[in-house]
């Protein structure tokens, strides 16, 4: 059955139908992802077509450049021919003669020569009748005249010139002189060495001669070259100048432009390029305006937020160096009231401080081996006072297995000391607030909820931006300087863990995200 199948020839149709599919394919794939080959294939075809042009139009203009000249070679030929024929008629039947007059004088004697003259005088004769322009002659070795036509008056000819003439005219070809032609062929007249000269003028012929190639054929070719690259190539320049324009559209500014991506070439990778190029600097541009507001933001939070304790710093002060109180312990009272918001400026001064290094990255992390179990255990602790006063109750929910992080541990107290902080702060009065710890493939996770005014999204997505409060009229005396969370986003980054926030309802929750200790 397989030896069978080798000799079927729709097996083999099959089999070369598939190869010559697969070479399409190939070449189809590699044609329209390359416009290198496009325009190498292009200019080929174009070469083709002009060319294919040139080689049917070359007959059509190959009568273009044709001049008439007068041509003697057909009379040349002609007296050649005639002289040929005297030479085959005179040799025969001159031959015949001679036997007859020789069977006539019986076999002992010699034939006697009048007659076979006679038929060569007839001869030369009757085509002087037929051709009265040619000249015959019959001549022996010295020149002497033996025979001639009516028309010739020559006893004695120039035999040296004769063949002289004769042998000129057949190695040069005098088709375009007007002279006489001489034909000269030796002939024996009973075994007399003699020579036949027919002369004449030749009969002239108007032919029409090539006067050099025509230039139309080649410069169609030019013209269909052009014409059908320009055709085949105009939908890839249209794109060009389409990518062109997009291009000036976005210089002006406009970065919502897009520009379609047409092809699967070059000039479509460039068009995908130039939508990404777009949509960064788009993204670029929304960053820095955003970082430019934020610095605004920045300016007049730390400002309000420097000037408000600053402010009552100084009048207090002022108030202790003009003795403006009534007794020792009213001035304690002053002392004790600037001290702390001396505390307050310098706590907001060290979160300033905190947050750059770490934006910057120019703090340096103490990794160790920390528990993170064992880390919110003591957290939750320090936090049962702070929580109980403000009538909220602390519910954990930590899993036996000890889950080990590579963090540094003063840092990481920070975030969550941070978030508990935030939780017990913003909660409902009275209420819960839920510590969970648990393991998730190779990273540990931690949530941190509480019960709250629910929050939309706007407010989720910038909750870690620096100074932002979800309460614009909160200040640093009632909500905070603003810089807690920020901090805490960008410790958990320093770490290259991750932090976000939800809301579900009333449940606001903090997750933190790190990958544990191999």
């Amino acid at each position: 059955m397989k030896n069978r199948s080798l000799f079927n020839p729709i097996h083999w149709f099959s089999v070369l139908l598939g190869f010559v599919r697969d070479i399409y394919l190939f070449v189809r794939r590699h044609f329209e992802s390359s416009i290198r080959l496009q325009l190498i294939l292009t200019f080929v075809f174009c070469l083709l077509a002009a060319l294919l042009v040139r080689s049917l139009t070359v007959p059509l203009f190959a009568n273009a450049n044709q001049y008439p000249v007068i041509d003697y070679t057909n009379g040349v030929h002609e007296i050649d021919n005639r002289a040929r024929s005297i030479l085959d008629r005179i040799g025969h039947e001159y031959e015949e003669a001679r036997q007859a007059a020789s069977r006539s004088a019986g076999s002992s004697a010699v034939p006697p020569a009048a007659a076979p003259e006679k038929k060569v005088t007839a001869i030369i004769n009757d085509y002087s009748q037929s051709y009265p322009n040619l000249k015959i002659l019959v001549l022996d070795l010295d020149g002497l005249v033996l025979f001639k036509s009516p028309s010739a008056t020559e006893n004695r000819v120039d035999l040296h010139g004769i063949i002289r003439n004769a042998m000129d005219v057949r190695i040069n070809d005098r088709r375009y002189q007007n002279q006489e032609y001489s034909s000269f062929y030796p002939i024996d007249l009973n075994e007399r060495k003699a020579y036949l000269v027919v002369s004449g003028m030749p009969s002239p012929n108007i032919v029409y001669m090539k006067g050099g190639s025509s230039p139309m054929p080649n410069l169609l070719a030019i013209v269909v070259f052009i014409f059908l690259f320009f055709w085949i190539t105009k939908h890839k320049m249209k794109y060009i100048e389409e990518l062109a324009r997009g291009l000036r559209e976005i210089s002006k500014g406009n970065l919502n432009y897009r520009v379609a991506a047409r092809s699967r070439d070059e000039l479509g990778s460039l068009a995908t390029s130039i939508n990404l190029m777009t949509a960064e600097l788009q993204l670029t541009l929304e960053e820095e305006r955003r970082a430019e507001q934020t610095k605004t933001e920045l300016i007049t939070n730390v400002s309000h937020d420097l000037r408000t304790p600053l402010t009552l710093i100084m009048g207090y002060l002022r108030l202790l160096k003009d003795k403006n109180y009534e007794s020792e312990a009213q001035a304690d009272t002053y002392l004790n009231i600037a001290y702390s918001k001396s505390e307050k400026l310098k706590s907001l001064i060290d979160d300033l401080f905190e947050y750059t290094k770490l934006s910057s990255k120019g703090d340096t992390l103490k990794l160790d081996a920390v528990y993170m179990n064992e880390l919110l255990e003591q957290l939750l602790e320090e936090m049962v006072s702070y929580a109980e006063d403000n009538e909220l109750n602390l519910v954990r929910a930590f899993p036996p297995e000890k889950l080990k992080v590579n963090v540094d541990a003063d840092k990481m107290i920070r975030v969550f000391d941070n978030l508990l902080t935030n939780a017990v702060k913003y909660s409902r009065k009275p209420g819960t607030v839920k510590v969970l710890l648990f393991r998730e493939a190779d990273h540990v996770l931690v949530r941190i909820s509480n019960n709250g005014t629910p929050l939309p999204q706007e407010d989720l997505d910038r909750l870690f931006d620096r100074f932002y409060r979800v309460d614009a009229s909160r200040s640093s005396e009632t909500g905070g300087s603003g810089l807690g969370l920020a901090i805490a986003k960008s410790i958990i980054d320093y770490h290259g863990g991750d932090i976000w926030a939800e809301s579900e309802g009333d449940e606001i929750r903090f997750w933190v995200k790190l990958k544990l200790a191999g």
